[in-house]
């Protein structure tokens, strides 16, 4: 899928589901090793890692904070606050990865970090050590933070075309 093409698939993300997944995703991690502490890749990677400290114990935390999204559209990946070292010992721990522009950066700053993730795409999937949950790359993932409760037009009505 290229980079312009739109999202056809919507996956809202409750915040049970979501603190059900870090949970899963520490469950992983403990499986793994000790950890020098959690990198959170901000803003996304956030409440996922504050998940995964309290369930690991992990007391560190720091961010990396990088800016690539607004509402629906990737662009050009920033970081705005680096950090250094090499990053060995430690998670980076984000919400998802997409095409890997954000997962490359963290892999260039902290090159012998865990980059952990709950949601994984194709695209940037290679990119991740440890992730839960594998969705299509043409999905657009809703998280709770993003979102209010309204009406979502069922799946089969969303299909049909109006005929000439």
């Amino acid at each position: 899928m290229s980079e312009t093409a739109p999202f056809s698939k919507n996956f809202p993300v409750s915040w049970e589901e979501l603190h059900r997944h870090a949970k899963a995703l520490s469950w992983r991690l403990a499986d793994i090793g000790e950890w020098k502490g959690i990198v959170a890749i901000a803003r996304g990677g956030l409440v996922p890692a504050a998940i995964v400290a309290r369930e690991l114990d992990i007391r560190l935390v720091d961010t990396m904070c990088v800016a690539s999204y607004d509402h629906q559209n990737q662009g050009e990946a920033r970081i705005l606050k680096p950090l250094e070292g090499d990053g060995e010992g430690w998670l980076i721990i984000d919400d998802l990865v997409d095409t890997g522009k954000t997962a490359r950066l963290a892999r260039d700053m902290l090159p012998r970090a865990h980059l952990a993730t709950i949601y994984a795409k194709p695209e940037g999937r290679p990119l991740v050590d440890t992730f839960v949950t594998e969705v299509s790359q043409d999905t657009w993932i809703f998280f709770p933070w993003d979102i209010e409760p309204q009406y979502s037009v069922p799946i089969a009505e969303s299909r049909l075309k109006p005929t000439p």
